[in-house]
This record gives structure tokens, C-alpha cells and sequence, in this order.
């Protein structure tokens, strides 16, 4: 292979952007209230029932003081987020009135908004993000990487 050929063919490549996940552009995104009581159990009842319904879960931790948490939610609420994240299920949790027994289900943050992929056994996984930028700058933030969350 002549050099011109190859250096156009690793250029080529390099301009390559990766496809983004599919998504179906019905798919809702919603807030799912947490129960009173250990975290682990209802997150195995959530998500069998999510299973059922096609959905996937996500634990969600924020503050009513968060100004990204509070951006984030509004988009969820006014339906912004329908078709960007797939079928999903935030089990919202107040990160200061819940931060005990989050804990005891090995959920713990250092920053909020916090997402959190739930294990089989509802505990925490190792899979997790903290922290975004303020102002409306927060939803296009937060968006790419609770995709790569979800992969």
C-alpha cells in the first residue's frame, strides 16, 4: 500500500465518530418516588417491575437546594428528556434526608446530582456519576453521560 493511501485511510478513520446508542424516540424518561425503609428491596421490586415493562432503572440522588438537580428534574418534567435516555425509571432520593440509609446499600456520593446503576441485589455498583454544571447548561451535561452510564 502506497504512504498517500494509508495516511488517507488513517485520517479517514480518525474523522469517524462513534454511532450513538438508538433510542426510541417515545421512550419517557420519569421520576419513581422512594419508598420508606431498606434501599435494596424496593430497587429489586423496581426493578422487576421495570423489567416487565421494558425499563431500566436508575437510582437518583439530589437536594431541593441543587440548582443542576433542580434543572435536570424540570427537563424531566416538561418531557425534554423523552427519546434521549431510552425507557427509564430515576428512584429519586433526597441526598441529605436519605444519605443514611443510602449508605447501607453501599450508595454513597461525594457530589449531586448522583445516578447510580442499581445491582441484581439492589445494592450499589461500582457503575455511577456525580456532579454537573450549573445553570441550563446542566440537562446537556448530564444527558451523554448517564447515556454512557446505561451502556
Amino acid at each position: 500500500m502506497r504512504i498517500p493511501t494509508l495516511l488517507f485511510l488513517l485520517l479517514a478513520g480518525s474523522a469517524c465518530k462513534a454511532t450513538p446508542p438508538q433510542v426510541d424516540p417515545k421512550a419517557t424518561v420519569r421520576f419513581v418516588t422512594a419508598e420508606e425503609g431498606e434501599v435494596s428491596p424496593q430497587l429489586v421490586r423496581r426493578m422487576t417491575q421495570a423489567k416487565a415493562d421494558q425499563r431500566r432503572v436508575l437510582v437518583y440522588v439530589s437536594a431541593p437546594w441543587c440548582e443542576p438537580c433542580r434543572v435536570f428534574h424540570a427537563a424531566v418534567d416538561r418531557g425534554e428528556l423523552t427519546g434521549k435516555l431510552g425507557a427509564l425509571d430515576l428512584v429519586a432520593f433526597d441526598g441529605e434526608v436519605d444519605a443514611e440509609r443510602l449508605l447501607m446499600s453501599g450508595y454513597e456520593q461525594r457530589l449531586i446530582p448522583a445516578f447510580h446503576l442499581p445491582g441484581a441485589d439492589g445494592r450499589a455498583t461500582a457503575k455511577h456519576l456525580e456532579g454537573s454544571v450549573t445553570g441550563n447548561g446542566a440537562v446537556g451535561d448530564l444527558v451523554p453521560r448517564i447515556l454512557e452510564l446505561l451502556k
